[in-house]
């Protein structure tokens, strides 16, 4: 058989093929070229497992909030810069660069630099934190949800068989018997707090029967308590459509879950006395008020019955006639009075009626002839008042101041005679 001719290795990952592939270690070749390319970072994480041998620390780090790992190696020269040692559990930052080991093909990280997390130091972070989500308007008494009067069923996030648990069970049913409760037990501490105390605030938020939700937890270190201020949880209850109760029992570093929460409680055992009123207490204040009601209605009653007994007391309603005689007394003087004015209004007619009936017989001509005067009229009615109106034989009538006479004319004197 001829003799083939040795394929050429594929110059990228993208190449190659099953007829034609890379070998392993051309691969951890690659992978550890482009991986120790990366840049170095500054990562934050809580210590599980510290191991020093021969001067070099093999560390595994864990995120703080999800549950993911990854080994740290510090060799000697680095421990010996280092202000403190590595302890299990602490919180620390790292300056990392990505390490890879070609011939296992394990993958680490080796640290230049480690520093502990302290308590100063997430003071500071939190209070960053709050200030921006503040400004962001999540704590804005508006936002705040009331809480219901007398909750039916009151949804509790909380540690399994904690505490804080049978705190907010214990004191709630003492104060109203027939509350229910609709619990969520959850990690309140580590990498899982927040997945899963998110995840029960949606479960009971979707849930139509829950009138009110509580989380709540029975205090702690402040490492403890930071999962209550992560910004997923902070943001997640703001969210939410049912009124939230925060109840951390620490009273020294506030959890930003006080801050967004519609009630802050500062124990579980005050949470369970905010969200249901006192049994008894009720009973006391329905007596008061029915006492006071009592008292007001017979205060009513008894003003009532006196204004009544001053009403009966009064001169009109204990002799009834008074009120009508005296009516009539004063029907009477306006009768009289009517009739008076009636009377002195038709004089005072009477009166002017005879004064112009005085005027008008002064002015009428039977007045001129009552003096002996007449008036001579023609056959055609006319006025005779110059003889040179009338001719000889003219027939004339003659009024006088009592009855007429018809006369004949038989001389006409010239007129220019009878002037004077």
């Amino acid at each position: 058989m001829p003799h083939e001719a040795p394929q050429t290795v594929p110059a990228t990952a993208a190449e190659t093929s099953a007829d034609n592939p890379w070998p392993l270690r051309l691969l951890s070749e690659k992978l550890k070229v482009h991986i120790e390319n990366s840049p170095t970072s500054w990562i934050e994480g809580q210590l599980l497992e510290v191991n020093v041998r021969n001067g070099h620390a093999y560390l595994t780090l864990r995120d703080v909030d999800a549950d993911c790992s990854f080994s740290v190696t510090i060799w000697s020269s680095v421990m010996r810069r280092l202000d403190s040692k590595p302890e299990v559990g602490s919180r620390v930052v790292a300056q990392v660069k990505p390490s890879f080991y070609a011939k296992t093909g394990r993958l680490s990280l080796n640290a230049s630099d480690l520093r502990p997390v302290g308590l100063g130091e997430l003071l500071v972070r939190l209070e960053r934190l709050r200030q921006s989500l503040g400004a962001e308007g999540l704590f804005a008494p508006g936002h705040k949800k009331p809480l219901p009067v007398l909750p039916s069923v009151i949804g509790l996030i909380t540690g399994r068989d904690s505490d804080a648990e049978k705190d907010v069970i214990r004191n709630a049913t003492l104060r109203w018997p027939a509350v229910r409760f609709r619990v969520v037990n959850t990690a309140v501490q580590g990498v899982d707090a927040v997945a899963q105390v998110s995840a029960a605030l949606r479960e009971l938020d979707a849930d139509p029967e829950v009138e009110v939700i509580v989380i709540a937890r029975g205090g702690g270190a402040l490492e403890d308590l930071l999962p209550f201020s992560n910004e997923d949880l902070v943001r997640a209850v703001f969210a939410a459509t049912t009124p939230v109760v925060s109840a951390i029992g620490h009273e020294a570093d506030r959890p930003i879950l006080d801050d967004v929460a519609d009630l802050r409680a500062s124990t579980p055992t005050d949470a369970a006395k905010r969200i249901v009123p006192d049994l008894q207490e009720e009973f006391a204040l329905l007596e008061q008020a029915r006492y006071r009601l009592d008292r007001a209605v017979n205060l009513l009653l008894e003003r009532e019955r006196q204004n009544i007994a001053a009403l009966r007391a009064r001169p009109v309603l204990a002799n009834p006639q008074t009120m009508v005689i005296t009516r009539a007394e004063e029907l009477q003087r306006w009768r009289e009075r009517s009739t008076d004015l009636m009377r002195h209004r038709v004089q005072r007619a009477t009166d002017q009626i005879s004064h112009l009936r005085a005027q008008m017989r002064a002015l009428s001509p039977q007045q001129t002839l009552d003096r002996g005067y007449s008036v001579t009229q023609r056959s055609d009615g006319q006025i005779v008042r110059a003889s040179s109106e009338v001719t000889v034989g003219e027939e004339l009538a003659v009024r006088l101041a009592a009855g007429r006479l018809s006369v004949t004319v038989e001389n006409i004197s010239n007129p220019s005679e009878g002037k004077n």
